[in-house]
């Protein structure tokens, strides 16, 4: 069901979430189909217990109680904070900054039982100039930084990436909406755009768990009907085809949050036999672009979406943005409005007079057969006119030292080699597959004082 747009700014009306056929299914749960009559029963019933006050952390892992959270934290009129982390130390700084504020979880949401005799509980509208959410930036290249969305944002960003994937199932699916399987948390603003915001302004269906390990993937894809679209990200998907698992009928993929490199792309579609999308976006701007990625190096921007260089990266504006946000990637826009990705300013290296982006050197490092996973950083100078050193983190339990770096030696200039190279269990990543510095320079620290370095 689309959503009517309008711009940003000028008188408001309402907008309805959960519209549609009251017994047309929201959400997969527990193997049940959950209606949306349901759904907004248990909504109501949730918001009559929610404390008056203006904000509220949500911290649902159940992806369905969390729609519920957060609908019902939107009719108390409440802003949903969304911490970039879960750690108790990241809440609690979220819940000091935003005072007064409460912390909503799994146990906080009521899930009433459905009466088909009685009174089908009223819609559930909300103002689409009102704040929906306070997301927070990852913290991947500094501080974690707050940004509001409305709803009318929302609903034009639901709309953008329903049009933009809708061709990924079959001509005779076209009107049928997408059952949708997330490896990535709700409070994530990739895991909202495309889990809880097209379940709840666009049409979709969405499973309520958020499987990590293939075979659970596999069985939430078995609990849902077709068109299923697995939404994930590159780290989970080379999980998947190194389990060798098979997988239902897909009608595509989608993977955001980290580059995705078209070998690992190709192989997608090959085992699972359906097409790839790679989404681009950012907290600050939601998607603005897609790209098939087995086939594109270029990104094709959502309709009125503009992207322009600009001295240290990029400058976005979009009819959901109500002011150009600048981003820290470096882009060529091609003739057609289309861009391709240089990297980031700050991952930029010149070393000896040679030059090269981390980016590329990553890209590198992951193809060397017997890498399951690695990162490859800067370190910070010995001294003020020094320059920092290479190093590495990489999981590759089959490969020694000598000929991790003979392989890097054949693929990179001699000055970009990592020293250190530190091979390990696993990667720091987070829940949406992310590194930050700070996490991977105490790796290495804590690495390099085991081996008396």
């Amino acid at each position: 069901m689309p959503v009517s747009m309008r711009p940003i700014s000028g008188p408001s009306p309402g907008l309805e979430l959960a519209a549609g056929d009251p017994a047309g299914a929201i959400a997969f749960r527990a193997g049940q189909a959950i209606t949306r009559a349901q759904f907004r029963a248990d909504v109501h019933a949730t918001a009559a217990v929610l404390p008056d006050v203006c904000h509220a952390i949500g911290l649902c892992e159940d992806r369905y109680r969390f729609l519920v959270g957060l609908c019902a934290a939107a009719l108390r009129g409440q802003v949903t904070l969304l911490p970039a982390s879960r750690v108790e130390v990241v809440v609690a700084e979220v819940q000091a900054r935003y005072a007064p504020t409460y912390r909503l979880g799994d146990a906080d949401i009521r899930l009433s039982e459905a009466d088909p005799a009685g009174q089908p509980a009223p819609p559930i509208r909300v103002d689409a100039d009102a704040m929906a959410v306070i997301g927070f930036t990852s913290g991947s290249t500094g501080t974690p930084q707050p940004q509001a969305k409305t709803w009318a944002a929302f609903a034009w960003s639901s709309v953008s990436n329903h049009a933009a994937l809708s061709d990924l199932w079959s001509s005779a699916m076209a009107s049928v909406r997408p059952q949708i399987v997330a490896t990535v948390p709700a409070q994530h603003m990739y895991g909202m755009e495309l889990s809880v915001l097209l379940p709840l302004l666009a049409g979709a269906a969405v499973h309520g768990g958020r499987p990590l390990f293939p075979q659970d993937v596999a069985r939430a894809l078995e609990a849902v009907g077709p068109p299923r679209l697995l939404v994930t990200t590159p780290v989970h998907l080379r999980a998947l085809l190194e389990s060798r698992i098979a997988l239902p009928a897909l009608g595509g993929i989608v993977s955001a949050t980290a580059p995705l490199s078209r070998e690992l792309a190709r192989d997608a579609e090959q085992r699972f036999s359906c097409e790839l999308r790679e989404l681009f976006g950012s907290t600050e701007t939601c998607v603005i672009a897609q790209r098939r990625t087995a086939t594109d190096a270029s990104w094709t921007p959502y309709p009125g979406v503009h992207l322009q260089p600009a001295a240290e990266g990029a400058l976005v504006s979009g009819p959901h943005l109500p002011a150009p946000v600048a981003l820290a990637d470096r882009i060529e826009v091609d003739g057609d409005g289309r861009f391709r990705l240089l990297g980031r300013q700050a991952d930029l290296l010149e070393i000896a007079g040679k030059r090269a982006s981390l980016g590329d050197l990553n890209r590198r490092l992951l193809s060397i057969p017997g890498v399951l996973d690695g990162a490859m950083l800067q370190l910070d100078p010995a001294g003020p006119a020094g320059i920092g050193r290479i190093a590495a983190v990489v999981v590759a339990p089959q490969l020694d030292d000598q000929t991790l770096l003979a392989a890097l030696r054949a693929l990179v200039d001699p000055v970009f080699l990592p020293r250190p190279l530190l091979r390990v269990a696993a990667l720091p990543r987070n829940e949406t597959g992310k590194l930050t510095r700070s996490a991977l320079l105490a790796l290495l620290r804590d690495g390099m004082h085991s081996a008396g370095l």
